[in-house]
């Protein structure tokens, strides 16, 4: 198996190590549009099942697609960690192949660490909850990417708003008040962006929320795909192929554009009216990133853990213990109520004691 720590493969039964054989040679980018349209025309041509190479495995219990390599015939599903057997094996259709991989390079014990620091700080979990080693799964697993770089040029029209002050009275102490308004100019003009490794997500059944708050990905350390890299590993081929995640890319890259675009007009306020952009370069890259995966299955429902494989970053959810949080709030309650009580018991302490009241002795005029 390929072990993060040594970077190299070892057998788990007699610890013998061998170097990685594949050649360390750089990930090179595809242009989207021909490779897209050579993928539909393999698929449209594809007949019969495929009986060699990667094997895929689709969970009866939550759906989510596993790749199988050589003799692996049973597992635990990631996700949700159901046994699966190689009966519910499908054929792979066309695909478009994997152009690199980020290999793990945080170990497991380094892992458990780490799933072990962010667990005991979630408090408000239930202590069942906080046994995630008796109760949970915990696997490396690569996920499917697709990288994204652009080369694009927009332009626009739009209006520019300076804003100025202008002196509309005086208050009662006799000092200006002051109006901020705005005047509008005009504006037009055109500007670049270039995006590079934009990684989008191409699985489905994990939270995406969740894996986007893994980032950044250190996709330079990518290297030429190879299966030593993924030995031992649980490994996913993608739901969505490149074309179908484009949209999620350029909705971020458009995002880009429109803040490259407000920063071009300048001044205190920005209005784009009209916005055109040509993609004059799209390409992509398949990557296998690295996660490792806590799966908890708690009161019938699935609690998932990610963390980055290559930084550590950790992301996740837990349920929440109601018995903790009604004795926290009734713990707060009690501690305000105990200061209140202590000042109003030093507050009307401060007067004469209660019986012993002085009677004031009359006066007597002649």
């Amino acid at each position: 198996m390929f072990d993060p720590v040594g970077q190299d493969l070892l057998c788990p039964s007699c610890g013998n190590r061998s170097p990685i054989q594949a050649a360390d040679t750089p990930v090179q980018a595809r242009e989207l549009a021909p490779a897209i349209a050579d993928l539909r025309a393999r698929q449209s041509q594809a007949a019969g099942p495929q009986v060699t190479g990667e094997w895929e495995v689709k969970c009866q219990n939550c759906g989510g697609t596993t790749g199988f390599n050589g003799s692996l015939t049973a597992t635990r599903c990631p996700y949700c960690a159901t046994p699966i057997q190689r009966d519910d094996v499908h054929n792979a259709p066309a695909r478009l192949p994997v152009d690199g991989v980020v290999p793990f390079h945080i170990g497991e014990k380094q892992a458990h660490d780490l799933v072990e620091k962010w667990v005991s700080g979630r408090w408000f979990a239930p202590s069942n909850f906080r046994k995630y080693r008796k109760i949970g799964a915990f696997s490396s697993l690569y996920t499917a990417y697709f990288t994204y770089d652009a080369d694009t040029e927009s332009w626009y029209t739009g209006e520019r708003g300076d804003n100025y002050e202008v002196r509309v009275g005086t208050d009662s102490d006799g000092d200006p008040i002051y109006e901020t308004r705005t005047r509008w100019y005009p504006v037009q003009g055109q500007v670049g962006n270039e995006f590079a490794d934009l990684p989008v997500l191409a699985n489905d059944n994990l939270s995406r929320n969740r894996i986007r708050a893994l980032e950044p990905w250190p996709v330079e350390q990518a290297r030429t795909y190879s299966p030593e890299f993924v030995a031992g590993h649980l490994c996913r081929t993608y739901d969505h192929d490149a074309e179908e995640t484009l949209p999620e890319a350029q909705q971020r890259m458009e995002q880009a554009i429109e803040s490259t675009v407000r920063h071009d007009i300048g001044g205190d306020h920005q209005r784009i009216h009209q916005l055109q952009t040509a993609w004059n370069w799209l390409a992509y890259k398949h990557l296998l990133l690295p996660i490792w995966l806590l799966t908890v299955v708690y009161m019938d429902k699935t609690y998932q853990v990610y963390i980055n494989g290559l930084t550590g970053q950790v992301s996740g959810d837990r349920p929440w213990s109601k018995v903790k949080i009604i004795s926290t709030i009734l713990a707060v309650i009690a501690v305000i109520l105990v200061i209140v009580l202590v000042y109003s018991h030093m507050h009307h302490g401060s007067g004469p004691a209660p019986g012993n009241h002085v009677t004031p002795t009359p006066k007597h005029h002649n």
